[in-house]
């Protein structure tokens, strides 16, 4: 039975499973889960590095060992969401879709071989379920929040008012082609030493720069007016690395504050290391050795341009937001 079949979408109830999949330029993630309270309990989880945008940025192309990687990835996937029995699905596609010129070929060849279909979202769609899975540990005060997420082909920024009520209005999304693939695989010579850091840090400030022009939240965070929240590979990689763990724990790292000394000190350091002795790291690996410095320099250009001093770090994003949104969803035509 094919995962898009309408009728697995009918009568959504209390123990019906819920599969959000957000497919990245990096990543190929899945969660599944029932709906627990205002929130939901995870029943199954599925995470594996595809590098789907691998060579994107020179070839426009999804490649074919990307390609196969992906897909392999995603049969998995489909598995998992059959064996669960899951009723209702969102698959999501991001950046490196956005930007492939075969990424129709791409979406038909996904459907052929595991039966899921591909949504591929707008830059600003992705930023407001990334804002929705994470908004929970936005603190009460101060009541203006910067909420980042630095992806593998882009980054997104996110600008929130808290409201009395404790809910939050988005005030300003803007997603930057500026992620660690990219950087990584066009710069990663520069990467490798520190002026060339420093520079790719200074580069990064001018791009990401466009998203407070008149330089307000930069000013709101020098007068420890405005909260950060940090929802990325980089920010949950640089938790793990300053808790010391020896195997990455995401119950110990989602909710994080860390200032911003710790987090240049850890950078820099990996900055200077070997690609050997950062995936020795138990909380970087082989996988991901290449691309953590080029999220470092990302993020120092976030921390530069909004100096609030310290940041909240987030294990979730775009699948938690797209459980709650379908959830909530069902939940309000339930009880109309």
């Amino acid at each position: 039975m094919l995962l898009n079949d309408p009728s697995r979408l009918a009568c959504p109830g209390a123990d019906t499973v819920y599969g959000a999949l957000d497919l990245g330029t990096n990543n190929c993630r899945l969660l599944m889960a029932v709906p627990h309270g205002d929130g939901f309990h995870v029943v199954d989880a599925f995470s594996r590095m595809t590098r789907l945008g691998e060579g994107l940025a020179t070839s426009g192309r999804l490649s074919p060992l990307a390609i196969e990687r992906t897909i392999a990835a995603l049969r998995l996937c489909a598995h998992k969401l059959r064996r669960r029995d899951t009723r209702r699905l969102r698959a999501v596609a991001t950046e490196a879709c956005r930007r492939a010129a075969n990424y129709r070929d791409f979406v038909e060849l996904v459907h052929y071989e595991t039966g899921l279909d591909l949504e591929i979202i707008t830059p600003r769609e992705e930023a407001s379920l990334a804002m929705a899975g994470c908004a929970p540990l936005l603190s009460p005060e101060p009541d203006k929040a910067l909420v980042f997420d630095i992806g593998g082909g882009s980054t997104e920024l996110i600008e929130v008012t808290l409201l009395p009520d404790g809910t939050q209005r988005i005030e300003a999304i803007e997603s930057l082609p500026l992620g660690v693939v990219t950087l990584g695989e066009l710069r990663c010579d520069d990467l490798d030493c520190s002026e060339g850091y420093q520079r790719i840090v200074a580069e990064a400030m001018e791009r990401l720069r466009c998203f407070d022009r008149d330089g307000r939240l930069g000013e709101l965070a020098k007068a420890g007016k405005l909260q950060m929240l940090g929802t990325s590979g980089t920010v949950t990689t640089l938790g793990g690395i300053h808790l010391g763990l020896e195997r990455y724990d995401r119950s110990q790292v989602d909710g994080l504050t860390m200032d911003f000394t710790d987090i240049e000190r850890i950078s820099l350091r990996l900055m200077g290391c070997s690609h050997d002795e950062r995936a020795a790291s138990p909380c970087i690996g082989p996988e991901r050795s290449d691309l953590v410095v080029a999220g470092c320099a990302i993020l120092a250009a976030i921390c530069r341009l909004w100096p609030t001093g310290r940041l909240r770090v987030a294990d979730r994003g775009v699948r938690e937001g797209i459980l709650l949104s379908m959830m909530r969803a069902d939940a309000r035509e339930a009880s109309t």
